[in-house]
């Protein structure tokens, strides 16, 4: 019985036979009917899905990227996108890298970017490089541009050192001879794809770098040396390891730029100079506020004794009562001593008034 038969049959009106009894057949025909459309619905989703990915599952076959249509029917299902998937893994296969559709949509659905990472393995592959699938994906998923990366260590990339980009031009040193000379380096370096991941950026490079150039110059004893040959800088500074822990590996250090800058020496010199001389002209100043004051120390002191002197000449006249009254003074002693003291006056008056005649005297010759 065809499809237009059964629509015919459930179409036209049954007619009860034998007073009301429900015809055998209709019933029957019912039934046949709704499995014949439940089939045809059948038929028509599997005829869907089935040219939905038809055309992936052909150029995967004709490929050998082995993916059958049960995983693709999967992938759509756990919200992958499968066209991106079947193509990353034809052009793996195709360029000799072994995978699995497992690892292409675990990193997919770990949030990893499965073009780049594809692309970044493919060209390792191709350059001779060991960049496994899963070390390529722990790059891709800890931030790092794998692909980026991978190009580096094919092409090397050079880095300026100091960063411009910092806002600083030149690296300064100082020779033994106290002369600064400004340095400018470029480090042309490589990518250690087995150190990507925990490995030290360009930054840590620059500043090893900077810190060499700068050692190296300072242990020259004369600028002249390092502006004859700017080769040493370079040469000791490759010695130092400086790309140890790093994800990179040095190739080169050239010097692009050096020049004299200012006498760092003479100018530490000139100013240790003038603080030796102010610490003098302190050390001096002190010294001499210390004698000014002892100065003036003496001077209270001799006013001191001063007054002391006056003090005594004024006990002489209350002794010499005392003395009269107990009778050890006489009155022609007293008078004695009277004279005694007015000749000494007189005499001292005389010899001051010879002294400066002598003096004009001797002048006048």
């Amino acid at each position: 019985m065809t499809l237009s038969t059964a629509l015919a049959l459930f179409a036209a009106p049954q007619a009860p036979a034998g007073g009301g009894d429900v015809n055998p057949i209709g019933a029957a025909s019912i039934i046949i009917i709704v499995v014949a459309l439940v089939a045809v619905l059948i038929f028509v989703v599997f005829l869907f899905l089935f040219f939905s990915f038809i055309r992936l599952w052909i150029q995967a076959l004709l490929t050998k990227a082995d993916i059958g249509i049960g995983s693709l029917i999967g992938m759509k299902l756990r919200n992958v996108d499968y066209a991106m998937i079947v193509r990353q893994k034809i052009a793996l296969v195709q360029a000799g890298v072994r995978i699995t559709t497992g690892e292409l949509e675990s990193h997919f659905l770990a949030r990893g970017n499965v073009p780049k990472t594809a692309t970044a393995v493919i060209a390792a592959h191709k350059a001779g490089l060991d960049l496994p699938w899963r070390t390529a994906a722990a790059i891709d998923l800890a931030g790092r541009d794998v692909l980026e990366a991978v190009r580096t260590s094919v092409n090397p990339k050079v880095i300026d050192c100091p960063d411009p980009g910092k806002g600083k031009q030149f690296l300064d040193a100082v020779c033994r001879n106290g002369i600064q000379l400004l340095a400018k380096a470029r480090v042309t370096v490589r990518t250690k794809l087995e150190r990507l991941v925990g490995g030290a950026t360009e930054e840590t490079i620059i500043a090893r770098v900077g810190e060499g150039i700068v050692k190296a110059i300072g242990s020259a004893h004369d600028h002249k040396e390092v502006l004859a040959n700017p080769g040493m800088i370079s040469q000791t500074v490759l010695h130092n390891a400086l790309d140890a822990q790093t994800a990179y590996e040095i190739v080169s250090i050239d010097i692009a730029h050096i020049e004299v800058g200012e006498n760092i020496g003479a100018k530490l010199q000139a100013e240790q100079a003038a603080a030796d001389l102010r610490v003098a002209q302190a050390e001096a100043e002190k010294r001499r506020a210390a004698a000014v004051a002892r100065e003036q120390e003496m001077r209270a002191l001799v006013e001191e004794n001063r007054a002391k002197v006056v003090e005594a000449e004024a006990q002489v006249p209350q002794a010499i009562a005392d003395a009269f009254q107990k009778g050890n003074l006489g009155v022609m002693d007293f008078y004695n001593m009277k004279n005694v003291q007015s000749d000494t006056l007189m005499r001292n008056n005389i010899a001051t008034m010879t002294g400066g005649a002598e003096g004009q005297s001797g002048s006048g010759r």
